[in-house]
């Protein structure tokens, strides 16, 4: 079913209001995530043909909900969270109910450890892009701050994932690495996706493997 994108002004003010909900963000859920999430649906969006309308409302308001999830320490859902919070602000800017369910609909899909799947072409790409951001370079330094932020020592090379816990000392970027970062690759859902997790799944799996001789002593 075909609809009316959103006009500049409206995008422009949804922008502004999923921006200042980031104002106390966690380094590795900041602003600056959104917007590299934001450029990676463009790219893949344009790619696999999807409705950039929609992307731009879904990826600039897809972790409004990610303040809550940190004060619970993971319990609650941002997904959930942010596709609420996305309903309400996208009916106060008047969007019609089409557009706000797309919308809605692929930011409650967006997260990987949740059972919601990513059912619209709109949805994948949200999904990819989003997924893009936490493996290569910028995964790295993502899963680094965000062991920092819930006080996780730098590196463990012998961890046994099954004795450690989320959100403790041990939540290091290597575990991380391990429980999720290393499978991301095989979870895209778009071509385009798939090609650009390739180097960057290479590249983060190259780094870990260095980081594990280094700690040891080794290089």
């Amino acid at each position: 079913m075909s609809h009316a994108p959103a006009g500049r002004a409206v995008c422009e003010a949804v922008r502004a209001e999923a921006r200042a909900r980031f104002d106390e963000a966690r380094g590795s859920h900041d602003w600056d995530h959104t917007e590299r999430v934001l450029r990676l649906c463009l790219h893949i969006g344009r790619r696999e043909k999807a409705d950039l309308s929609i992307l731009r409302l879904a990826a600039v308001l897809h972790d409004i909900g990610r303040a809550e999830e940190d004060r619970s320490n993971g319990q609650s859902c941002h997904a959930e969270a942010g596709a609420r919070e996305a309903r309400a602000i996208l009916g106060r800017h008047g969007l019609p109910e089409e557009t706000i369910a797309r919308v809605v609909h692929c930011i409650g899909a967006h997260r990987y450890r949740k059972a919601v799947r990513p059912e619209t072409l709109e949805a994948r790409v949200l999904f990819d892009a989003d997924k893009l951001d936490s493996i290569g370079a910028a995964g790295i330094g993502r899963a680094f701050l965000f062991a920092g932020e819930v006080g996780a020592r730098m590196h463990d090379p012998d961890i046994v994932v099954e004795r450690t816990e989320p959100y403790t000392r041990e939540d290091t970027a290597y575990r991380e690495f391990l429980v999720k970062l290393r499978f991301v690759k095989d979870r895209m859902t778009t071509a385009e996706g798939k090609r650009l997790a390739r180097g960057r799944h290479t590249y983060m799996t190259a780094f870990f493997r260095r980081l594990n001789k280094e700690t040891k002593g080794a290089l």
